[in-house]
């Protein structure tokens, strides 16, 4: 501290302690992000969580306060966690591909580089499109998450960060995982068999789950547990009971799981492809209009008179992308060739240009990246056939190109945000820029090993892991190709995903409920449920308790994702830390009780009025 006891502030922004502290997030991040993902299909954005940390570690190890070296961080940070959402949103499948004997699993080498590619593709992509998108006046352009990270950033050059309120939601996430998981202390899900119904309820015993929940809010919780409660309380009894022979032996034999395994998932699976469908027809105009007004508003990027906005030289943009592209085709850990290396280009910009201006308006959140992914695919996969490249070759193909994609998609639309923010606090923009990019080269070394580690230890498809999004884009893939396909299920999935739809309800929310198993949906809803009532009883300040509130859900998320990792490990070595004798379900319900309750107090404790940035 100074002399008189305030802490210095820093104008620096690109130092070699903001690199490193936002590398080190955007791999924990990115794992934690890759391990949920592939838990319940859905990741959580890290860049308020990563400038939150970054405001605890300045402030009180290095004493002092640096709102642009803690905007580099979240930056660097948030790189981590789109690009771990494009990657488990897809190369899963071809694991999945491989354990049926159809191709080989893909090596860590070739996982890098799609992940390198499609982040670099979409950081560069991003270059020409801020000055029309990011820099934009119009009104329309909220930038949500972007908007509500700067204010945290500024609030905390004026006060306390929050940073505790994460590390505590990380520490307990860690510690219950250990002793669930780990030393199998209590039951890992609190079920009911409702034998008279042929049904189950059930709630996983999960601290990331409970996060998630309070994260999305009761609404899309709700969603996402009425699918679970149609399929495992209402299609898996009626199936029981006239699926014919096989199916009533099938569920003696293995209760309600075994008929979900068999058959309701594929209805899930139906249906979230028609979700993603749905949803990508009705932004259709607004995506041919978002990438209209980036035509129309495009200017190259110049030198600015002022220094502190000038972009990236122009000459990165055709050179970059050249090399990129060139590389892929001609790599022979990339099995696309020059068209769909090319395809990779073409898709890539014109969704980078989507989904910045998508995530503009409604928010990261609400960035369909797995629409445009799915509709990458199908025409993909058309592509390979119609030119010959069928069958396996011709499926990896079309999984490698929309990986890459969707990475680019998700890449550009956080990097929308990040620059918005960099925008209302005074940031460099070429300086997030290489930040972007050093978020996605740190990230892409990650992710390859951190799906091999999770793919060795329990294989993706299974109850642990069951890679959601993956699924649906294996089926895409095969479906186009001509694969054998439980045609009827799917079809029954498409019938519910209309009718949700005509009845203007969360499809895709309600889609991936009905594909999960209900004890992963059952724990969201009461995250969910948590949040709603902290609203219901802080009338006084609800933004302030909100925010603290989110902070210790986003580190349940990021704490059982580190130790879901650490217990991968564990896992290979053959280790076994199992207790002689657990306490059970009750051992879990009451796990799960002290989670919520702790959630609860931390979303109803008083933030100071700096935090809440008033």
């Amino acid at each position: 501290m100074s002399d008189d006891g305030k802490q210095r502030v820093s104008a620096r922004e690109l130092t070699f302690t903001s690199v490193l502290l936002g590398v080190a997030l955007a791999v924990v991040f990115g794992a934690a992000n890759a391990y949920l993902g592939l838990r319940v299909g859905l990741t959580v954005s890290a860049s308020i969580p990563a400038a939150v940390v970054s405001m605890g570690v300045f402030r009180f190890l290095f004493r002092k306060d640096s709102i642009l070296e803690n905007n580099m961080v979240q930056t660097i940070g948030s790189a981590g966690e789109s690009l771990a959402a494009g990657m488990i949103f897809t190369m899963p499948a071809v694991f999945l591909w491989a354990g049926e004997g159809i191709c080989a699993a893909p090596g860590a080498i070739p996982l890098t580089l799609v992940a390198l590619s499609g982040g670099v593709l979409g950081a560069l992509f991003m270059l020409p499109l801020r000055r029309s998108i990011v820099a934009s006046d119009d009104p329309e352009l909220a930038f949500p998450e972007g908007t509500a990270c700067a204010a945290i950033l500024r609030a905390g050059a004026k006060g306390g960060a929050g940073a505790g309120t994460v590390f505590a939601g990380f520490g307990l996430a860690m510690a219950l995982q250990f002793a669930v998981a780990g030393l199998k202390a209590t039951a890992s899900c609190v079920a009911a068999p409702l034998r008279f119904l042929r049904g189950e309820l059930g709630f996983d015993v999960s601290a990331a789950l409970v996060g998630v929940g309070y994260v999305v809010g009761p609404k899309i919780a709700a969603a996402l547990f009425a699918g679970s409660f149609l399929g495992w309380m209402a299609l898996i009894p009626a199936l029981a009971q006239w699926g014919g022979p096989e199916v009533r032996a099938l569920y003696d034999a293995g209760g309600a799981a075994a008929v979900w395994s068999s058959h309701v998932r594929y209805v899930g699976a139906g249906a979230i492809a028609t979700g993603g469908f749905i949803a990508l027809a009705r932004n259709l105009p607004a995506f041919v209009r978002a990438f209209c007004a980036v035509l129309r508003a495009w200017r190259p990027a110049d030198a600015a008179s002022d220094a502190r906005d000038r972009d990236l030289p122009g000459w990165t943009i055709p050179a970059g992308v050249g090399g990129v592209v060139l590389f892929m085709a001609a790599s022979p850990a990339v099995p696309c060739g020059f068209g769909g290396a090319a395809l990779m280009a073409a898709f890539g910009f014109f969704f980078a240009a989507v989904s910045a201006r998508m995530v503009a308006v409604v928010g990261s959140s609400n960035n369909p990246v797995s629409g445009m992914a799915i509709a990458t695919l199908v025409v993909a996969s058309l592509a390979f056939k119609a030119f010959g490249v069928a069958g396996a070759a011709g499926m990896t193909a079309a999984m490698f190109v929309g990986a890459v994609t969707c990475v680019v998609a998700a890449m550009a639309g956080d990097m929308a945000q990040d620059l918005r923010t960099g925008r209302l606090v005074g940031a460099t923009p070429w300086k997030q820029q290489v930040g972007e990019l050093i978020g996605a080269v740190a990230a892409s070394l990650a992710i390859g090993g951190v799906l091999h580690l999770l793919h060795r230890a329990w294989g993706f498809g299974g109850a642990e892991i069951p890679a959601p999004q993956a699924t649906l884009m294996k089926l895409v893939v095969e479906g186009v190709m001509g694969g054998d396909l439980p045609w009827r299920l799917l079809a029954t999935g498409a019938a519910l995903a209309a009718a949700m739809a005509a009845l203007r309800l969360p499809v895709t929310s309600f889609a991936i409920g009905l594909y999960l198993p209900i004890g992963i949906n059952g724990t969201i809803l009461l995250g969910g449920l948590a949040r709603w009532l902290c609203a219901r009883g802080r009338a006084a300040a609800p933004d302030a308790g909100a925010s603290r509130g989110t902070l210790f859900a986003a580190g349940l998320v990021a704490g059982e994702g580190t130790c879901g990792l650490v217990l991968a490990c564990l896992a290979l070595a053959g280790g076994s830390l199992a207790l002689p004798r657990g306490l059970g379900i009750w051992g879990g319900v009451a796990a799960l009780a002290l989670v919520l309750g702790a959630l609860a107090f931390a979303a109803r404790t008083a933030v100071p009025t700096e935090d809440a940035g008033r």
